[in-house]
């Protein structure tokens, strides 16, 4: 009885230490645990920083490239005010001399009078609603990742070409939404809107009034123009006359290896601040509210040139010319895209 009293504290020892070392190693456990949450905390507090980080990313190149288009819209407007106020002054020194023959220069006057109406240069305002409209929406913009601008345009016209407009070494798809040249003269029916002596082509139908969008695939092109013209454009004769930009029935980009350079009535403006680059496509946006043309690279509502004219005069059709093969480089064609399906930019 002795023996068995003196085993049992020994017994009650032994399992004490045995208890002590699974708490031991338990604690070790838990510290190792600790360790591991404290770690995969500071990874995902990483990943959402970068993730914070790509967003504000998207939205100053937004913030960029919108500015950039408001601030090219004020630049076309203040060079057609200041145009008007020079055309003002020169027509008041003319009525100066010419006031004996003054029923015969009314016209003259009332046609001016009208085209430099201040009230006729004015803002977009419908628009100025949707863009401020659209960039309280962010959370939209940010899943898209399509430019704020990008979505006034979506609301596109189809654009389909008059293959009885194009000269005869371009080729028309059956479904006119693409111009390519052969130096194959192709035996084609002669008429009056046919241009013989450029390498153009006009859509079959016009505009006139409001807003209107329209984008042209030119990837692995070395020369193309393109643009907006009235019906009135020459379609004979002297080439230079012909050509988009070069008379005051029309307006145009052009782009040749490498350097772009907008068109209007014979005056050129070389936009450098984009020689070398190229795009997928180039978007053309006209409203006739102020007369504003207005040219942008599509990818990325890059703001290439914008004119304004204070009023359009005629109706406006969408013009393309895929230029020659430039030594072989340039056998693509222009393919008329259609804009309210643009992929977003990624």
């Amino acid at each position: 009885m002795r023996t068995q009293a003196q085993n049992t504290p020994v017994k009650q020892q032994e399992h004490l230490k045995k208890q002590r070392d699974i708490l031991a190693y338990r604690m070790k456990k838990l510290s190792a645990k600790q360790v591991g949450f404290s770690k995969k905390t500071e990874e995902l507090k990483t990943k959402i920083k970068k993730k914070y980080d790509d967003m504000k990313r998207v939205l100053d190149e937004d913030l960029r490239i919108t500015l950039c288009q408001l601030d090219m819209e004020e630049e076309a407007m203040e060079r057609a005010i200041e145009e008007n106020i020079e055309r003002c002054y020169h027509l008041t020194q003319d009525l100066d001399q010419q006031l004996a023959e003054l029923s015969t220069q009314l016209e003259e006057v009332t046609e001016t009078l009208k085209i430099t109406d201040p009230e006729l240069i004015q803002m977009d305002e419908f628009k100025n609603e949707q863009l401020l409209s659209l960039t309280i929406n962010l959370l939209l913009f940010i899943r898209s990742q399509v430019p704020v601008t990008k979505k006034l345009f979506q609301s596109a016209q189809e654009v389909i070409l008059n293959p009885d407009s194009a000269h005869p070494k371009l080729i028309i798809s059956p479904t006119g939404d693409s111009a390519t040249y052969t130096e194959t003269w192709q035996e084609v029916p002669e008429n009056t809107s046919r241009f013989d002596t450029t390498l153009n082509v006009i859509s079959r139908e016009g505009f006139k009034e409001g807003r209107n969008y329209w984008e042209v695939q030119v990837s692995e092109k070395t020369y193309w123009e393109l643009g907006l013209t009235y019906p009135s454009i020459p379609r004979k004769g002297r080439e230079e006359d012909c050509w988009l930009g070069r008379g005051p029935e029309s307006w145009c980009v052009e782009f040749f290896n490498g350097d772009y350079t907008a068109w209007h009535n014979g005056a050129s403006h070389e936009l450098t601040h984009i020689t070398g680059r190229t795009f997928q496509s180039i978007g053309v946006f006209s409203s006739s509210y102020g007369g504003l043309v207005c040219f942008l690279g599509a990818d990325t509502m890059t703001p290439l040139y914008s004119f304004c004219t204070g009023t359009f005069t005629d109706a406006l059709y969408q013009a393309i010319c895929p230029g020659h093969d430039n030594q072989g480089t340039n056998w693509k064609p222009l393919l008329i895209c259609d804009a309210s399906r643009s992929a977003p930019i990624l």
